[in-house]
C-alpha cells in the first residue's frame, strides 16, 4: 500500500500494482491495524479496451493518512466479505458494474438493480425457516414523498429476526454521467454533483470541488472561501438535524417538537437561501472558491436570524428531551454496538452514536479554521436516543461555527485586490487536470462522511470517479439495528438513521 497525506494527490505510478491475493492481504492487515475502507472500485485501464483492475483506498483517521493499492486487469478475485464485512457491498458493486467476480462472496446480490427490473435480481430474498415465521414486505412504494425502497422482514410474532433492504429504484447512473463531465465540463459536473443527494447538495458539491483542487495541487484556499463553504455545510447540517429531531419526535407521538421543527427547519433553509440564493445551497460552490459572497449588512441580518432560529431549535429540543415518554421510547431501540459499527464501517451520526469518533471535520479537515468542540460528539448506547442526542449536540456546534463565520465575514468585507486573487484561483481551478494522478476528498456532510475519489489517465480525463455517500455504508447498519426489535420500532429507527435512497442509488 502507498500511504500519503489526505490533502495530497499522488502519482498513479506510486500506487503499487499487486496481485488480487496480495491486495486482499494488505486490506485485511490494514483493517486489523485500525484502518477502514473508504472506497473499493473497478479501475479501467487507459486506452478503453475494456480491461479493468481493482483499486482500494483506506483511511487511518487518527493519523490523518490514506493508503491506496491496485491490481492489474482481472476477471475474478478472492472475496474478503466474510473476513472484512465493510467491503461486502463494495464487492457486489464491483461485480455489478464491471463483471469482476468476487469468488466466494456469501450473498452476491445486485446493489442498484431493483428486484423487479428487467432480468430480475438473480437472487431471492433471504428466508428464515419455521412454521411460525412469517414475512412482511414494505415498499417500494411508500406513503407521502418518501423515495422508493423495499424492506423485507422475517419475523417471529412481532420480533424481527432479519431485515433485508433492496434499493436501486432511484438508480440514475450518476457516476457514469459525472465521470466524463468532471474533466471536460467541470461546471456542468458540479451541478450534477449537487443532485447526488438533494439534501446534501453543499456537501457533495464541496467534495467535487476539493477533489479537483487537490488534483491540481492548488493548496488551501482563502479564509473567506473556507468560511463561506463551512457556513453552507453547517447550515445544511442544522436544517437536516432539526428536521430529523422533529421526525423522531413525531414517531414517538410527541407533537410539539414534531410541529415546531417543521417551521424551524424552514428558517434554516431560508438562511441558506440568503447565503447563495437557493434554500438547498445549490450554486454556492465554485472550483477554487465560492460563487457567492456576503456584505456586512447581509452578515448582520443573517446573524440576527440565526440567533433567533437557534434559540427556537434549542428550546424545541430541550422540550423533547425533557419528556420521559420520548426518552423511554428512544432508549434501547435500534441498538448498534461499537464493535458492530466498526466491523461494518459505519460513518457519520450513526457511527458516533455507537461510540466511534468518525467525523471528517476532525480526521480530514478542509481548513485550519477552529472547530466549536475539541472532538467529535459521541455517545455510547448506539440506539435511537444516542442518534438523537448526537444531532442535538452537533446543532449547538454548528450554530457556534456559523455565528463565528458570519462575524468574521461581516468584519472583513472583500476588497478589489482580494476579488482579483479569488478570480485567479477560480481560473486556475478550471485548468486541464494533470495526467495519472489519484486524489481523495472527504467531506463531513450532515449524514456522515462523503468521499469522492478521482483517478486521471494519460490525457487528464478521469479513468474513475467514485462517489461514496454515507448511506452506502449505513444502510447495512440500519438493517442490523432492527434485529431483535419489533416491526413497530421500524419507523422510529428508520427516522433516526434517515438514510438517503438516491444517495445510495447513484
Amino acid at each position: 500500500m502507498h500511504e500519503f497525506d489526505y490533502r495530497k494527490a499522488v502519482a498513479l505510478n506510486e500506487v503499487p500494482v499487486l496481485t488480487a491475493e496480495a491486495l486482499g492481504e494488505r486490506i485485511l492487515e490494514h483493517v486489523r491495524d485500525g484502518w477502514r475502507v473508504l472506497a473499493y472500485f473497478g479501475l479501467p485501464e487507459a486506452g478503453g479496451d475494456g480491461a479493468v483492475g481493482l483499486c482500494c483506498v483506506l483511511a487511518h483517521d487518527a493519523e490523518q493518512r490514506l493508503a491506496a493499492a491496485r491490481t492489474a486487469p482481472l476477471t475474478a478475485f478472492p472475496s474478503l466479505a466474510e473476513a472484512c464485512p465493510q467491503v461486502e457491498l463494495f464487492e457486489r458493486e464491483i461485480y455489478e458494474e464491471w463483471g469482476i467476480l468476487p469468488e466466494g462472496h456469501p450473498w452476491l446480490k445486485p446493489v442498484r438493480r431493483s428486484p423487479d427490473a428487467p432480468g430480475g435480481s438473480g437472487r431471492d430474498f433471504y428466508r428464515v425457516d419455521g412454521s411460525e415465521v412469517h414475512e412482511v414486505g414494505v415498499g417500494p412504494v411508500h406513503a407521502g414523498i418518501i423515495e422508493p425502497g423495499h424492506f423485507r422482514f422475517q419475523c417471529y410474532g412481532e420480533i424481527i429476526l432479519h431485515l433485508e433492504i433492496a434499493l436501486g429504484y432511484q438508480h440514475r447512473a450518476l457516476m457514469a454521467l459525472l465521470r466524463p463531465r468532471a474533466a471536460a465540463e467541470p461546471v456542468a459536473a458540479l451541478r450534477l454533483a449537487e443532485c447526488a443527494a438533494g439534501d446534501s447538495s453543499v456537501a457533495h458539491a464541496t467534495a467535487l470541488c476539493v477533489l479537483r483542487e487537490r488534483l491540481l495541487g492548488l493548496g488551501e484556499l482563502s479564509e473567506r472561501c473556507q468560511r463561506l463553504r463551512r457556513a453552507g455545510l453547517e447550515l445544511e447540517r442544522l436544517a437536516n438535524h432539526c428536521g430529523d429531531l422533529g421526525a423522531i419526535a413525531g414517531d414517538t407521538g410527541f407533537l410539539p417538537t414534531s410541529s415546531w421543527n417543521g417551521r424551524i427547519r424552514g428558517d434554516f433553509l431560508n438562511l441558506t437561501a440568503t447565503l447563495c440564493g437557493n434554500r438547498f445551497g445549490r450554486g454556492l460552490l465554485a472550483y477554487g472558491g465560492a460563487a457567492w459572497g456576503l456584505s456586512s449588512e447581509e452578515c448582520a441580518d443573517m446573524a440576527g436570524r440565526l440567533a433567533a432560529t437557534g434559540r427556537d431549535a434549542a428550546g424545541s429540543a430541550k422540550t423533547m428531551f425533557a419528556s420521559s415518554s420520548v426518552g423511554q421510547r428512544m432508549a434501547g431501540t435500534g441498538q448498534v454496538t461499537e464493535a458492530l459499527a466498526r466491523e461494518i464501517g459505519l460513518v457519520g451520526v450513526a457511527a458516533r452514536a455507537s461510540g466511534l469518533p468518525r467525523d471528517a471535520r476532525f480526521h480530514a479537515p478542509l481548513s485550519s479554521l477552529p472547530q466549536a468542540a475539541p472532538g467529535p460528539r459521541t455517545e455510547r448506547t448506539g440506539d435511537v436516543f444516542a442518534r438523537a442526542e448526537v444531532r442535538r449536540a452537533e446543532m449547538e456546534d454548528s450554530l457556534t461555527m456559523v455565528e463565528a463565520d458570519l462575524d468574521w465575514l461581516g468584519r472583513h468585507p472583500e476588497d478589489a485586490a482580494e476579488r482579483e486573487r479569488a478570480h485567479g484561483m477560480e481560473k486556475a481551478a478550471l485548468a486541464q487536470l494533470p495526467p495519472q494522478r489519484l486524489a481523495v476528498a472527504q467531506v463531513e456532510g450532515w449524514r456522515g462522511e462523503i468521499c469522492h475519489v478521482g483517478v486521471t489517465g494519460p490525457d487528464g480525463d478521469f479513468l474513475a470517479l467514485r462517489v461514496v455517500d454515507p448511506s452506502f455504508h449505513n444502510w447495512t447498519g440500519m438493517a442490523l439495528a432492527m434485529r431483535g426489535g419489533q416491526i413497530s420500532d421500524f419507523p422510529l429507527c428508520n427516522k433516526s438513521f434517515n438514510l438517503s435512497y438516491c444517495g445510495y442509488d447513484l
